[in-house]
């Protein structure tokens, strides 16, 4: 299986072997182990998620810097995300990233490279984490608009949109706290949202990517209330 160079440079395997691969199912052990027990992780609707191929995850309910390593326990397969390519320039914290499935974007060139990137991973197997809010956000409201990234990179890699719904994440940790406080935390993962196939050339509508963008908003809505409420939250 081919490699594609990353904006820094370096390799980004759609395989974890060797050293990378003990570390991450090392690693991940522990994460889970630590989110039974401290968070009582419950992950409901595991099943709904594509066993092959690429698919971007779209969490809604983002409030909590929790959120990124708990999605990341959503399923057994190996999330892809973004990152800054500052941190992947650290030599342990660099490998510890790529190992866990990270992968760098550099801030300072166009949004277009990270993009293609995100595209060929996709295109390639990999399944995709995305934020459509983009941001931490506060309250029991679904911040729209959306950003439409999630919505623009299924369609062009044509892959489906898993949504999830993430609740309590904010009590065990809100925005500006510095402790972890051991509160319940529910994933709830929502039915696949299919993406059209477009003829081969053609170029993804506009139109095509709002309207899966305000689909993906109403289900992440009821995917997080019904996360909340599991939560106790």
């Amino acid at each position: 299986m081919t490699d594609v160079r990353s904006l820094d440079g370096q390799p980004v395997s759609l395989e974890l072997t060797g050293a990378p691969r003990i570390v991450y199912r090392s690693i991940r052990g522990v994460m889970r182990a630590a989110a039974k027990l401290w968070f009582r992780l419950e992950v409901v609707g595991q099943d709904r998620l594509p066993t092959t191929g690429g698919y971007v995850l779209a969490p809604g309910g983002h409030r909590s810097i929790l959120d990124t390593p708990l999605v990341s326990l959503a399923g057994p397969r190996v999330l892809r995300y973004m990152g800054a390519e500052t941190y992947f320039k650290i030599p342990v914290l660099g490998s510890f990233l790529r190992a866990m499935g990270g992968f760098p974007v550099e801030r300072s060139s166009t949004d277009r490279a990270a993009l293609r990137l995100a595209e060929w991973i996709l295109r390639n197997g990999e399944p995709l984490a995305v934020f459509p809010e983009s941001t931490r956000q506060e309250g029991p409201i679904i911040v729209e608009p959306l950003k439409e990234g999630a919505a623009f990179l299924a369609c062009r890699a044509e892959v489906p949109i898993v949504p999830v719904g993430i609740g309590g994440a904010e009590r065990a940790m809100p925005k500006g706290a510095r402790l972890v406080r051991p509160r319940k935390v529910v994933l709830v993962i929502g039915e696949p949202i299919q993406v059209p196939v477009r003829p081969e050339g053609s170029r993804v509508k506009r139109s095509e990517i709002r309207r899966l963008t305000e689909q993906l908003a109403a289900d992440l809505q009821k995917l997080f209330d019904e996360a909340q409420v599991r939560a106790g939250a």
